[in-house]
This record gives C-alpha cells, structure tokens and sequence, in this order.
C-alpha cells in the first residue's frame, strides 16, 4: 500500500517542481492567470485562446495552488472525520495527510488530462470571476463555472473536456489507491466528489481577493 500511495504522490509532485521553477521565474501577478475576471472576459480586444504550453502551465500552477489546496483540505478533513475515503487511512493526522495527497494527486491527473483533450477543440479550463456581481450571482457564477468552460471564441459551453477528465482520473488513480477504493463502482462514486473538489475551489477562487484584503487590514 505505502508503494501504490508514493507512486500516487510523485504524479502531484512532479507537478510542483514545475510551479516551483515558475515562481522562479515570474512575479505573482503573472503566476495568477488561472483566474480571470469577468471585466477582463468583457474586453473589447478579441478573445484568445490557450496556447498548448500556457495550457500545461496553467495545468502545473493549479494543481498546488491554495484555492485547490483549499477544496482538498476540506474534503480530505470530513473523511479522516468520518474515517471513511479510504478507511484504511484512519481517524488521525496520518490518514489526514494520506487523503490529501491522494486527492492531490487525483486533482494533478484529473487537471493534465482535462488541459490535454480540451486542447482538440481549445476549451478554456480557466475560471472567470463574476468581479462585481451581487453575491447571488457570484455563488451562482462558482456553480455555472464548476460545470461550463469557455470554447474557442471565449463563449460559455458545457465543459466537455471536463466532463471525460473527472471519470477518466478517477479511473486511472484506482493504480495507486487501497483495496477499498480500487474498483469501478468505486471510481463511479467518486465523480460527484471531484466535482465537489472543483466548486469549492471555484468558490476560494471566487472570494479569495476580498478575503486577502481583509486579512491585510487586520
């Protein structure tokens, strides 16, 4: 078990070299384009889409970025509560830390093999923002965008890519995760928690800004 959960953790690894050299190499401003406002989406200058190298960049950075950290801790939290996702982790800080890696390296896979079949028809896997939107509408931008993503020409369309990458990750974790966890009617169930994993890191998306300047008030 302790083989298949390090091979599970060296697919978010390697993930996190890559950003680390990107911080490396740019300031934060730039490293944050995994979230766009929606004034900028409304822009008079023509929509462009993702090149295939700002795709496996955006891939990389948003695999450890905070919003996503955010929806692993959470989900990773109520299972070590309920020692349920796997129960072979346990009720502790170990099996706490087991779940997060293994959502991590779920999210890492889930994301490369979205940013790599959206790239047939250059769908946007990038979140917008509703920037100034009353609050209703902002929670409903953080549900519409856990399910839409833009196409070609910047328009909201189902997210298709999505849509294969959740199953398709899911599928391919069951490698490296337990006994309990490794089979297809497993994998199935575990759909709806990715989905899960991605409004909750839409919605840190969504608030992150307001949050970080109260924090910096205080």
């Amino acid at each position: 078990m302790k083989t298949a959960f390090l091979l599970g953790l060296t697919v978010s690894l390697v993930h996190a070299q890559t950003i680390l050299q990107e911080f490396q190499r740019q300031d934060d401003a730039s490293v944050d384009d995994a979230i766009v406002d929606s004034s900028a989406a409304i822009s008079t200058q023509p929509y462009e889409p993702m090149s295939l190298k700002q795709r496996f960049q955006w891939a990389a950075r948003s695999s450890v970025s905070p919003r996503r950290m955010a929806g692993y801790v959470f989900t990773s939290a109520i299972g070590t509560a309920e020692n349920s996702s796997p129960r072979e982790y346990g009720p502790h800080w170990d099996g706490f830390a087991k779940r997060f890696g293994l959502r991590m390296s779920t999210g890492a896979t889930s994301l490369l093999v979205e940013t790599s079949i959206g790239s047939l028809w250059s769908e946007d896997p990038r979140y917008v923002r509703a920037t100034g939107q009353p609050l209703k509408a902002r929670l409903f931008n953080i549900v519409k965008m856990t399910v839409l993503a833009r196409d070609r020409e910047g328009k909201l369309v189902p997210a298709y890519a999505r849509y294969m990458a959740v199953p398709a990750s899911n599928f391919i974790t069951n490698a490296w995760r337990p006994d309990s966890q490794a089979s297809p009617q497993r994998a199935v169930a575990r759909i709806p928690l990715s989905f899960g994993d991605r409004a909750i890191a839409n919605a840190f998306t969504e608030f992150w800004p307001e949050i970080k300047k109260l924090l910096h008030r205080h």
